[in-house]
Protein backbone atom coordinates (compact mmCIF):
# COMPACT_ATOMS: atom_id res chain seq x y z
CA UNK A 1 0.00 0.00 0.00
CA UNK A 2 2.91 2.42 0.73
CA UNK A 3 5.13 1.17 -2.44
CA UNK A 4 4.25 4.90 -4.97
CA UNK A 5 6.46 3.90 -8.52
CA UNK A 6 7.31 6.96 -10.03
CA UNK A 7 4.91 6.66 -12.79
CA UNK A 8 2.09 6.39 -10.58
CA UNK A 9 3.35 9.68 -8.44
CA UNK A 10 3.44 11.38 -11.74
CA UNK A 11 -0.30 10.45 -12.69
CA UNK A 12 -1.34 11.66 -9.30
CA UNK A 13 0.73 15.20 -9.77
CA UNK A 14 -0.39 15.73 -12.70
CA UNK A 15 -4.51 15.03 -12.13
CA UNK A 16 -3.95 17.53 -9.14
CA UNK A 17 -2.16 20.08 -10.81
CA UNK A 18 -5.16 19.99 -14.01
CA UNK A 19 -7.64 20.54 -11.25
CA UNK A 20 -6.22 23.40 -9.70
CA UNK A 21 -5.18 24.73 -13.17
CA UNK A 22 -8.96 24.38 -14.61
CA UNK A 23 -10.65 25.50 -11.14
CA UNK A 24 -9.20 28.84 -11.67
CA UNK A 25 -11.26 30.12 -14.53
CA UNK A 26 -14.80 29.91 -12.14
CA UNK A 27 -13.20 32.82 -10.07
CA UNK A 28 -11.99 34.82 -12.64
CA UNK A 29 -14.54 37.78 -13.82
CA UNK A 30 -15.74 37.91 -17.64
CA UNK A 31 -13.21 39.79 -19.12
CA UNK A 32 -10.32 38.04 -17.67
CA UNK A 33 -12.12 35.08 -18.28
CA UNK A 34 -12.12 35.79 -22.74
CA UNK A 35 -8.76 36.70 -22.88
CA UNK A 36 -7.78 32.90 -22.08
CA UNK A 37 -7.28 30.11 -24.46
CA UNK A 38 -10.76 28.52 -25.21
CA UNK A 39 -9.70 25.44 -23.82
CA UNK A 40 -9.19 27.32 -20.12
CA UNK A 41 -12.60 29.25 -21.01
CA UNK A 42 -14.77 26.53 -19.41
CA UNK A 43 -16.35 27.42 -15.81
CA UNK A 44 -18.97 26.76 -13.32
CA UNK A 45 -22.34 28.42 -14.58
CA UNK A 46 -24.87 29.65 -11.92
CA UNK A 47 -28.12 28.67 -12.06
CA UNK A 48 -31.42 30.73 -11.65
CA UNK A 49 -31.49 30.63 -7.99
CA UNK A 50 -28.27 32.32 -8.09
CA UNK A 51 -27.75 34.10 -11.30
CA UNK A 52 -30.82 35.24 -11.85
CA UNK A 53 -32.96 34.89 -14.97
CA UNK A 54 -35.93 34.12 -16.48
CA UNK A 55 -38.99 32.04 -15.30
CA UNK A 56 -41.88 30.76 -17.48
CA UNK A 57 -44.61 28.22 -17.58
CA UNK A 58 -46.33 27.05 -20.43
CA UNK A 59 -49.42 25.59 -20.95
CA UNK A 60 -50.03 23.79 -24.03
CA UNK A 61 -53.63 24.51 -26.21
CA UNK A 62 -54.87 21.45 -26.19
CA UNK A 63 -57.91 22.22 -28.82
CA UNK A 64 -55.20 23.17 -31.13
CA UNK A 65 -53.53 19.69 -30.44
CA UNK A 66 -56.56 17.68 -31.72
CA UNK A 67 -56.74 19.56 -35.09
CA UNK A 68 -53.29 18.95 -35.74
CA UNK A 69 -53.98 15.55 -34.82
CA UNK A 70 -57.10 15.55 -37.37
CA UNK A 71 -54.96 16.73 -40.19
CA UNK A 72 -52.19 14.35 -40.04
CA UNK A 73 -54.88 11.65 -39.97
CA UNK A 74 -56.54 13.26 -42.92
CA UNK A 75 -53.38 13.03 -44.75
CA UNK A 76 -52.82 9.65 -43.40
CA UNK A 77 -56.26 8.44 -44.85
CA UNK A 78 -55.24 9.99 -47.97
CA UNK A 79 -51.96 8.04 -47.84
CA UNK A 80 -54.02 4.97 -47.46
CA UNK A 81 -56.24 5.26 -49.93
CA UNK A 82 -53.50 5.71 -52.40
CA UNK A 83 -51.97 2.23 -53.62
CA UNK A 84 -48.61 0.65 -53.06
CA UNK A 85 -48.71 -0.86 -56.37
CA UNK A 86 -49.88 1.99 -58.12
CA UNK A 87 -52.94 3.80 -59.73
CA UNK A 88 -55.07 0.54 -60.21
CA UNK A 89 -54.84 -0.41 -56.30
CA UNK A 90 -56.02 3.15 -55.54
CA UNK A 91 -59.64 3.57 -53.92
CA UNK A 92 -61.88 6.51 -54.53
CA UNK A 93 -62.90 8.62 -51.98
CA UNK A 94 -65.37 11.65 -51.82
CA UNK A 95 -64.11 14.86 -50.66
CA UNK A 96 -63.14 14.57 -46.56
CA UNK A 97 -64.89 16.19 -43.92
CA UNK A 98 -62.96 17.06 -39.97
CA UNK A 99 -66.60 18.38 -38.82
CA UNK A 100 -67.27 17.56 -35.28
CA UNK A 101 -63.85 16.89 -34.33
CA UNK A 102 -64.51 13.56 -36.58
CA UNK A 103 -63.36 12.47 -40.22
CA UNK A 104 -65.66 10.85 -42.50
CA UNK A 105 -66.14 10.51 -46.47
CA UNK A 106 -67.71 8.43 -48.83
CA UNK A 107 -66.18 5.19 -50.73
CA UNK A 108 -67.36 5.50 -54.11
CA UNK A 109 -67.14 1.68 -55.11
CA UNK A 110 -69.04 0.07 -52.53
CA UNK A 111 -67.06 -3.29 -53.23
CA UNK A 112 -63.87 -1.80 -51.64
CA UNK A 113 -65.42 -0.42 -48.57
CA UNK A 114 -64.11 -3.63 -46.59
CA UNK A 115 -60.55 -3.09 -48.08
CA UNK A 116 -60.43 1.15 -46.98
CA UNK A 117 -61.45 -0.23 -43.97
CA UNK A 118 -58.74 -3.11 -43.61
CA UNK A 119 -56.43 -0.13 -44.62
CA UNK A 120 -57.41 2.22 -41.91
CA UNK A 121 -57.41 -0.36 -38.75
CA UNK A 122 -53.91 -1.03 -39.85
CA UNK A 123 -52.98 2.58 -40.36
CA UNK A 124 -54.72 3.43 -36.52
CA UNK A 125 -54.32 -0.30 -35.04
CA UNK A 126 -53.28 1.86 -31.13
CA UNK A 127 -51.21 3.22 -29.21
CA UNK A 128 -48.15 1.23 -28.42
CA UNK A 129 -47.71 1.91 -24.86
CA UNK A 130 -51.54 0.69 -23.73
CA UNK A 131 -52.58 -1.23 -26.95
CA UNK A 132 -55.90 0.51 -26.91
CA UNK A 133 -56.65 1.44 -30.34
CA UNK A 134 -56.17 5.98 -30.74
CA UNK A 135 -59.36 5.74 -33.86
CA UNK A 136 -62.60 4.32 -33.91
CA UNK A 137 -63.29 2.95 -37.52
CA UNK A 138 -67.24 2.82 -38.05
CA UNK A 139 -69.44 2.55 -41.32
CA UNK A 140 -72.20 4.69 -41.20
CA UNK A 141 -75.21 4.57 -44.52
CA UNK A 142 -73.28 1.47 -46.36
CA UNK A 143 -70.91 3.73 -47.97
CA UNK A 144 -69.51 6.17 -45.63
CA UNK A 145 -66.38 5.64 -43.27
CA UNK A 146 -66.26 7.89 -40.21
CA UNK A 147 -63.33 7.96 -37.73
CA UNK A 148 -63.68 9.16 -34.29
CA UNK A 149 -60.83 9.77 -32.11
CA UNK A 150 -60.36 7.56 -28.55
CA UNK A 151 -59.95 9.01 -25.25
CA UNK A 152 -56.70 6.66 -25.23
CA UNK A 153 -55.72 7.54 -28.07
CA UNK A 154 -56.03 11.34 -27.48
CA UNK A 155 -54.36 10.71 -23.91
CA UNK A 156 -51.39 9.16 -25.37
CA UNK A 157 -51.20 11.74 -28.46
CA UNK A 158 -50.91 14.60 -25.85
CA UNK A 159 -48.21 12.78 -24.13
CA UNK A 160 -46.71 12.20 -26.77
CA UNK A 161 -46.76 15.84 -27.74
CA UNK A 162 -46.08 17.29 -24.37
CA UNK A 163 -42.39 15.19 -24.88
CA UNK A 164 -41.57 16.60 -28.04
CA UNK A 165 -42.21 20.31 -27.32
CA UNK A 166 -39.60 19.72 -24.33
CA UNK A 167 -37.01 18.89 -26.67
CA UNK A 168 -37.96 21.45 -29.24
CA UNK A 169 -37.91 23.83 -26.50
CA UNK A 170 -34.70 22.63 -25.49
CA UNK A 171 -33.07 22.74 -28.58
CA UNK A 172 -34.44 26.40 -29.51
CA UNK A 173 -33.40 27.76 -25.90
CA UNK A 174 -29.79 26.39 -26.43
CA UNK A 175 -29.63 27.94 -29.57
CA UNK A 176 -29.68 31.32 -27.89
CA UNK A 177 -26.01 30.95 -26.53
CA UNK A 178 -27.85 30.31 -22.99
CA UNK A 179 -25.95 27.82 -20.95
CA UNK A 180 -27.75 25.31 -18.96
CA UNK A 181 -31.13 26.04 -19.22
CA UNK A 182 -33.71 24.41 -17.03
CA UNK A 183 -37.06 22.61 -19.10
CA UNK A 184 -39.16 20.06 -17.49
CA UNK A 185 -42.64 18.77 -17.78
CA UNK A 186 -45.34 19.85 -15.43
CA UNK A 187 -48.93 17.86 -15.26
CA UNK A 188 -50.03 16.60 -18.26
CA UNK A 189 -49.95 19.80 -20.16
CA UNK A 190 -47.54 22.17 -18.87
CA UNK A 191 -43.61 22.91 -19.39
CA UNK A 192 -41.36 24.79 -17.21
CA UNK A 193 -38.70 27.18 -18.79
CA UNK A 194 -35.75 28.68 -16.87
CA UNK A 195 -32.71 30.04 -18.33
CA UNK A 196 -30.46 31.50 -15.75
CA UNK A 197 -28.69 34.82 -16.73
CA UNK A 198 -31.30 36.02 -18.85
CA UNK A 199 -33.32 39.14 -17.57
CA UNK A 200 -35.05 40.06 -20.43
CA UNK A 201 -37.91 37.33 -21.10
CA UNK A 202 -39.99 39.43 -24.19
CA UNK A 203 -37.21 37.40 -26.60
CA UNK A 204 -37.55 34.45 -24.89
CA UNK A 205 -40.93 34.62 -25.06
CA UNK A 206 -41.36 35.45 -28.72
CA UNK A 207 -38.70 32.18 -29.67
CA UNK A 208 -40.35 29.35 -27.54
CA UNK A 209 -43.93 30.46 -27.78
CA UNK A 210 -43.45 30.58 -31.66
CA UNK A 211 -44.90 27.31 -32.86
CA UNK A 212 -42.87 27.64 -36.43
CA UNK A 213 -45.56 25.35 -38.13
CA UNK A 214 -44.70 25.84 -42.10
CA UNK A 215 -46.82 24.64 -44.65
CA UNK A 216 -46.58 25.30 -48.15
CA UNK A 217 -50.33 25.75 -49.45
CA UNK A 218 -52.02 25.87 -53.11
CA UNK A 219 -54.14 28.72 -52.99
CA UNK A 220 -57.18 28.02 -54.49
CA UNK A 221 -58.34 29.09 -57.85
CA UNK A 222 -61.97 28.77 -58.04
CA UNK A 223 -62.45 30.57 -54.67
CA UNK A 224 -64.43 33.71 -54.98
CA UNK A 225 -62.95 36.42 -52.27
CA UNK A 226 -66.55 37.94 -52.22
CA UNK A 227 -68.62 34.48 -51.14
CA UNK A 228 -65.15 33.90 -48.92
CA UNK A 229 -65.82 37.06 -47.25
CA UNK A 230 -69.60 36.16 -46.30
CA UNK A 231 -68.09 32.51 -44.78
CA UNK A 232 -68.69 30.49 -48.40
CA UNK A 233 -65.92 28.61 -49.45
CA UNK A 234 -65.06 25.27 -51.89
CA UNK A 235 -65.18 22.09 -50.39
CA UNK A 236 -61.28 21.52 -49.32
CA UNK A 237 -60.36 24.95 -48.51
CA UNK A 238 -60.31 27.52 -46.45
CA UNK A 239 -59.44 30.61 -45.18
CA UNK A 240 -56.41 31.66 -44.05
CA UNK A 241 -55.70 35.59 -42.63
CA UNK A 242 -52.34 36.95 -43.70
CA UNK A 243 -49.86 37.72 -41.68
CA UNK A 244 -49.74 41.47 -39.91
CA UNK A 245 -48.16 43.84 -42.14
CA UNK A 246 -48.46 41.54 -45.03
CA UNK A 247 -51.38 40.65 -47.76
CA UNK A 248 -50.81 44.20 -49.62
CA UNK A 249 -53.91 45.13 -48.21
CA UNK A 250 -55.59 41.78 -48.58
CA UNK A 251 -56.75 40.22 -45.53
CA UNK A 252 -56.57 36.78 -46.15
CA UNK A 253 -56.40 33.80 -48.91
CA UNK A 254 -58.69 31.27 -49.71
CA UNK A 255 -56.13 27.76 -49.58
CA UNK A 256 -56.36 24.38 -49.83
CA UNK A 257 -56.68 22.72 -47.02
CA UNK A 258 -53.86 19.44 -48.15
CA UNK A 259 -49.96 20.27 -47.25
CA UNK A 260 -47.91 19.76 -50.33
CA UNK A 261 -44.89 20.12 -48.43
CA UNK A 262 -44.46 20.78 -44.69
CA UNK A 263 -41.64 22.13 -42.31
CA UNK A 264 -40.82 18.65 -41.27
CA UNK A 265 -38.94 18.08 -44.35
CA UNK A 266 -36.43 20.66 -43.93
CA UNK A 267 -32.68 20.20 -43.35
CA UNK A 268 -31.40 23.51 -42.40
CA UNK A 269 -32.85 26.76 -42.06
CA UNK A 270 -30.78 30.15 -41.77
CA UNK A 271 -31.25 34.09 -41.83
CA UNK A 272 -29.93 35.62 -44.64
CA UNK A 273 -30.46 38.68 -47.40
CA UNK A 274 -32.74 39.44 -50.31
CA UNK A 275 -29.98 39.77 -53.17
CA UNK A 276 -32.39 41.94 -54.73
CA UNK A 277 -33.99 44.61 -51.74
CA UNK A 278 -31.36 43.73 -49.37
CA UNK A 279 -34.12 43.05 -46.72
CA UNK A 280 -33.81 40.12 -44.05
CA UNK A 281 -34.66 37.18 -44.92
CA UNK A 282 -35.13 33.16 -44.28
CA UNK A 283 -33.08 31.00 -46.80
CA UNK A 284 -34.69 27.25 -46.27
CA UNK A 285 -33.68 23.55 -47.55
CA UNK A 286 -35.64 20.78 -47.74
CA UNK A 287 -34.37 16.90 -47.82
CA UNK A 288 -34.36 14.94 -50.89
CA UNK A 289 -37.86 13.79 -50.49
CA UNK A 290 -39.02 17.74 -49.74
CA UNK A 291 -36.98 18.70 -53.06
CA UNK A 292 -38.83 15.87 -55.23
CA UNK A 293 -42.20 17.03 -53.78
CA UNK A 294 -41.07 20.98 -54.35
CA UNK A 295 -40.09 19.98 -57.85
CA UNK A 296 -43.11 17.82 -59.09
CA UNK A 297 -45.75 19.76 -57.07
CA UNK A 298 -44.40 23.34 -58.62
CA UNK A 299 -44.04 21.94 -62.19
CA UNK A 300 -47.51 20.96 -62.12
CA UNK A 301 -48.98 24.27 -61.28
CA UNK A 302 -47.00 26.45 -63.33
CA UNK A 303 -48.90 29.80 -63.39
CA UNK A 304 -50.64 29.13 -60.19
CA UNK A 305 -50.11 30.76 -56.69
CA UNK A 306 -48.95 28.85 -53.77
CA UNK A 307 -48.86 30.28 -50.06
CA UNK A 308 -45.66 30.09 -47.46
CA UNK A 309 -48.06 29.87 -44.48
CA UNK A 310 -46.43 30.28 -40.94
CA UNK A 311 -48.52 29.25 -37.82
CA UNK A 312 -51.47 29.34 -39.38
CA UNK A 313 -50.77 32.96 -41.22
CA UNK A 314 -50.33 33.63 -44.91
CA UNK A 315 -46.46 34.99 -44.93
CA UNK A 316 -46.57 35.38 -49.40
CA UNK A 317 -49.09 33.91 -52.09
CA UNK A 318 -46.58 34.59 -54.88
CA UNK A 319 -47.25 33.12 -58.74
CA UNK A 320 -45.32 29.81 -59.55
CA UNK A 321 -43.25 31.02 -63.33
CA UNK A 322 -41.48 27.98 -63.78
CA UNK A 323 -40.89 24.48 -61.73
CA UNK A 324 -38.66 25.46 -58.38
CA UNK A 325 -35.40 23.16 -58.55
CA UNK A 326 -33.11 22.78 -55.88
CA UNK A 327 -34.42 22.13 -53.04
CA UNK A 328 -34.36 25.50 -51.64
CA UNK A 329 -36.71 28.25 -50.98
CA UNK A 330 -37.21 31.56 -49.82
CA UNK A 331 -39.19 32.80 -46.83
CA UNK A 332 -39.84 37.05 -46.76
CA UNK A 333 -42.09 38.99 -44.90
CA UNK A 334 -41.58 42.29 -42.68
CA UNK A 335 -38.65 40.78 -40.83
CA UNK A 336 -36.16 42.39 -39.30
CA UNK A 337 -32.47 40.32 -38.96
CA UNK A 338 -33.40 39.56 -34.90
CA UNK A 339 -36.84 38.20 -36.13
CA UNK A 340 -35.65 36.58 -39.29
CA UNK A 341 -32.47 34.65 -37.02
CA UNK A 342 -35.58 33.56 -34.66
CA UNK A 343 -37.74 32.04 -37.01
CA UNK A 344 -34.58 30.31 -38.44
CA UNK A 345 -33.67 28.74 -35.31
CA UNK A 346 -37.22 28.03 -34.60
CA UNK A 347 -37.69 26.23 -38.44
CA UNK A 348 -34.22 24.36 -37.59
CA UNK A 349 -34.94 22.83 -34.13
CA UNK A 350 -38.88 21.62 -35.62
CA UNK A 351 -42.57 22.58 -35.00
CA UNK A 352 -43.68 22.67 -31.97
CA UNK A 353 -46.22 19.66 -31.90
CA UNK A 354 -48.62 22.06 -29.82
CA UNK A 355 -49.43 25.79 -29.56
CA UNK A 356 -47.65 26.63 -26.49
CA UNK A 357 -49.01 29.94 -24.26
CA UNK A 358 -46.89 31.56 -21.27
CA UNK A 359 -49.27 31.03 -17.97
CA UNK A 360 -46.87 32.58 -15.63
CA UNK A 361 -43.78 34.65 -16.49
CA UNK A 362 -41.59 35.65 -13.44
CA UNK A 363 -37.70 37.99 -13.84
CA UNK A 364 -35.23 36.44 -10.51
CA UNK A 365 -33.27 39.31 -9.78
CA UNK A 366 -29.46 38.44 -9.50
CA UNK A 367 -29.54 40.45 -5.91
CA UNK A 368 -31.37 36.80 -3.95
CA UNK A 369 -28.54 34.91 -6.23
CA UNK A 370 -25.82 37.21 -4.43
CA UNK A 371 -26.94 37.08 -1.19
CA UNK A 372 -27.72 33.49 -1.43
CA UNK A 373 -23.56 32.87 -2.72
CA UNK A 374 -22.38 35.31 -0.15
CA UNK A 375 -24.31 33.07 2.42
CA UNK A 376 -23.20 30.02 1.01
CA UNK A 377 -19.40 31.08 0.77
CA UNK A 378 -19.63 32.10 4.17
CA UNK A 379 -20.97 28.83 5.53
CA UNK A 380 -18.22 26.94 2.99
CA UNK A 381 -15.21 29.07 4.55
CA UNK A 382 -16.82 28.65 7.67
CA UNK A 383 -16.93 24.45 7.64
CA UNK A 384 -13.70 24.36 6.08
CA UNK A 385 -11.80 26.29 8.48
CA UNK A 386 -13.28 24.22 11.43
CA UNK A 387 -12.81 20.93 9.72
CA UNK A 388 -8.40 22.39 9.14
CA UNK A 389 -8.66 23.34 12.49
CA UNK A 390 -9.98 19.94 13.88
CA UNK A 391 -7.95 17.57 11.73
CA UNK A 392 -4.87 19.22 13.08
CA UNK A 393 -5.48 19.42 16.77
CA UNK A 394 -6.33 15.76 16.89
CA UNK A 395 -4.33 14.04 14.10
CA UNK A 396 -1.39 16.52 13.89
CA UNK A 397 0.88 15.68 10.43
CA UNK A 398 -1.86 13.28 8.94
CA UNK A 399 -4.09 15.75 9.61
CA UNK A 400 -2.05 18.53 7.80
CA UNK A 401 -1.87 15.49 5.45
CA UNK A 402 -5.92 15.46 5.28
CA UNK A 403 -6.70 19.24 5.05
CA UNK A 404 -3.84 19.68 2.45
CA UNK A 405 -6.40 16.77 0.41
CA UNK A 406 -9.37 18.32 1.07
CA UNK A 407 -7.57 21.66 -0.95
CA UNK A 408 -7.34 19.64 -3.79
CA UNK A 409 -10.51 18.05 -3.81
CA UNK A 410 -12.21 21.25 -3.39
CA UNK A 411 -10.22 22.37 -6.56
CA UNK A 412 -10.81 18.99 -8.39
CA UNK A 413 -14.75 19.45 -7.41
CA UNK A 414 -14.88 22.97 -9.25
CA UNK A 415 -12.19 21.85 -12.08
CA UNK A 416 -14.87 18.45 -12.66
CA UNK A 417 -17.84 20.79 -13.11
CA UNK A 418 -16.21 22.93 -15.42
CA UNK A 419 -15.07 20.40 -17.86
CA UNK A 420 -19.24 19.38 -18.08
CA UNK A 421 -20.16 22.96 -18.14
CA UNK A 422 -22.39 21.98 -14.66
CA UNK A 423 -24.47 24.25 -13.49
CA UNK A 424 -24.59 25.42 -9.59
CA UNK A 425 -27.68 26.04 -7.78
CA UNK A 426 -28.24 26.78 -4.11
CA UNK A 427 -29.19 23.33 -3.26
CA UNK A 428 -25.43 22.15 -5.05
CA UNK A 429 -24.25 24.87 -2.86
CA UNK A 430 -25.14 22.92 0.01
CA UNK A 431 -24.25 19.46 -1.61
CA UNK A 432 -20.83 21.32 -1.55
CA UNK A 433 -20.62 22.34 2.13
CA UNK A 434 -21.78 18.69 2.94
CA UNK A 435 -18.78 17.29 0.77
CA UNK A 436 -16.09 19.44 2.42
CA UNK A 437 -17.39 17.75 5.82
CA UNK A 438 -17.85 14.43 4.49
CA UNK A 439 -14.59 14.37 2.46
CA UNK A 440 -12.57 14.18 5.91
CA UNK A 441 -14.53 11.13 6.44
CA UNK A 442 -12.23 8.82 5.18
CA UNK A 443 -9.18 10.29 6.63
CA UNK A 444 -10.95 10.14 10.18
CA UNK A 445 -11.55 6.40 9.79
CA UNK A 446 -7.49 5.61 8.46
CA UNK A 447 -6.43 7.70 11.10
CA UNK A 448 -8.15 6.45 13.75
CA UNK A 449 -7.22 2.48 12.55
CA UNK A 450 -4.10 3.62 12.05
CA UNK A 451 -4.14 4.47 16.22
CA UNK A 452 -5.41 0.96 16.70
CA UNK A 453 -2.79 -0.67 15.03
CA UNK A 454 -0.21 1.52 16.64
CA UNK A 455 -1.55 0.04 20.29
CA UNK A 456 -1.61 -3.05 19.07
CA UNK A 457 2.57 -2.78 19.08
CA UNK A 458 2.90 -3.09 15.43
CA UNK A 459 5.93 -1.00 14.00
CA UNK A 460 5.15 2.77 12.28
CA UNK A 461 4.98 1.47 8.60
CA UNK A 462 2.98 -1.50 9.43
CA UNK A 463 0.56 0.28 11.76
CA UNK A 464 -0.07 2.69 8.58
CA UNK A 465 0.31 0.35 5.61
CA UNK A 466 -2.80 -1.96 7.84
CA UNK A 467 -4.60 1.32 8.41
CA UNK A 468 -4.81 2.17 4.71
CA UNK A 469 -5.43 -1.10 3.79
CA UNK A 470 -8.58 -2.03 6.05
CA UNK A 471 -10.33 1.30 6.52
CA UNK A 472 -9.93 1.69 2.55
CA UNK A 473 -12.81 -1.24 2.51
CA UNK A 474 -15.10 0.34 4.43
CA UNK A 475 -14.62 3.55 3.07
CA UNK A 476 -15.26 1.79 -0.87
CA UNK A 477 -18.11 0.53 1.22
CA UNK A 478 -19.68 3.37 2.46
CA UNK A 479 -19.25 5.90 -0.43
CA UNK A 480 -20.54 2.83 -2.83
CA UNK A 481 -23.92 3.02 -1.35
CA UNK A 482 -24.00 7.36 -1.34
CA UNK A 483 -23.26 6.69 -5.38
CA UNK A 484 -26.45 4.75 -5.74
CA UNK A 485 -28.61 7.10 -3.69
CA UNK A 486 -26.95 10.03 -5.30
CA UNK A 487 -27.86 8.30 -8.51
CA UNK A 488 -31.64 7.80 -7.64
CA UNK A 489 -32.14 11.01 -6.58
CA UNK A 490 -30.86 12.52 -10.26
CA UNK A 491 -32.99 9.73 -12.13
CA UNK A 492 -35.80 10.37 -10.19
CA UNK A 493 -35.17 14.22 -9.42
CA UNK A 494 -35.35 17.31 -11.49
CA UNK A 495 -34.07 20.70 -11.41
CA UNK A 496 -32.05 21.87 -7.75
CA UNK A 497 -32.48 17.51 -6.94
CA UNK A 498 -30.63 16.86 -9.95
CA UNK A 499 -28.21 19.86 -9.00
CA UNK A 500 -27.77 18.43 -5.90
CA UNK A 501 -26.85 14.74 -6.92
CA UNK A 502 -24.62 15.89 -9.71
CA UNK A 503 -22.05 18.21 -6.89
CA UNK A 504 -22.60 14.91 -4.33
CA UNK A 505 -21.98 12.14 -6.78
CA UNK A 506 -18.43 14.55 -8.03
CA UNK A 507 -17.36 15.36 -4.22
CA UNK A 508 -17.52 11.60 -3.38
CA UNK A 509 -15.93 10.37 -6.29
CA UNK A 510 -13.07 13.18 -5.79
CA UNK A 511 -13.15 12.62 -1.77
CA UNK A 512 -12.18 9.24 -1.88
CA UNK A 513 -9.22 9.57 -4.54
CA UNK A 514 -7.72 12.57 -2.54
CA UNK A 515 -8.44 11.27 0.87
CA UNK A 516 -7.47 7.36 0.10
CA UNK A 517 -4.44 8.46 -2.64
CA UNK A 518 -3.28 11.58 -2.02
CA UNK A 519 -2.91 11.43 1.61
CA UNK A 520 -1.69 7.71 1.32
CA UNK A 521 1.36 9.27 -1.29
CA UNK A 522 2.04 11.88 0.88
CA UNK A 523 2.45 9.78 3.87
CA UNK A 524 4.54 7.15 2.22
CA UNK A 525 7.12 9.86 0.91
CA UNK A 526 7.34 11.11 4.24
CA UNK A 527 7.93 7.62 5.93
CA UNK A 528 10.48 6.76 3.24
CA UNK A 529 12.13 10.18 3.45
CA UNK A 530 12.06 10.15 7.17
CA UNK A 531 11.75 6.37 8.38
CA UNK A 532 10.15 7.83 12.48
CA UNK A 533 10.45 4.76 14.92
CA UNK A 534 7.16 6.51 16.64
CA UNK A 535 4.49 8.08 15.56
CA UNK A 536 2.16 10.66 17.14
CA UNK A 537 -1.64 10.23 15.61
Amino acid sequence: MLDFPRWKTISISIILLLGVIFSIPSFLPERTLNSLPSFMQAKVNLGLDLAGGSHLLLEADIDDLRKTQLTNMEKTVRAAMNGERGPDDDIAIGELSTDGGRISFLVRNQAQLDEARDRLFNQTRGAALTGQRDWNIDIVDTTRIVMTPTTAGQTQAVAEAMDSARDIIDKRVNALGTREPTIIRQGNDRVVVQVPGLQDPAALKELIGKTARLEFRMVDPNADLNEAAAGRVPVGSEIVPYAPGEGNGAAFEVLRRQVMISGDQLVNARQSYDPQTNEPVVTIAFDSGGSNTFARVTAQNVGRRFAMVLDGQVLSAPNINEPILGGSAQISGSFTVASANALAISLRSGALPVKMAVVEERTVTPELGADSIRKGAIAGIIATVAVLVFMIIVYGRFGVYANIALMFNIALIIAIMAAFNATLTLPGIAGFVLTIGAAVDANVLINERIREELKRGRRVFQAVDVGYAEASRAIFDANITNVIAAGLMFWFGSGPIKGFAVVLTIGIITSVFTAVTVTRLFAARWLHRTRPTSLNI
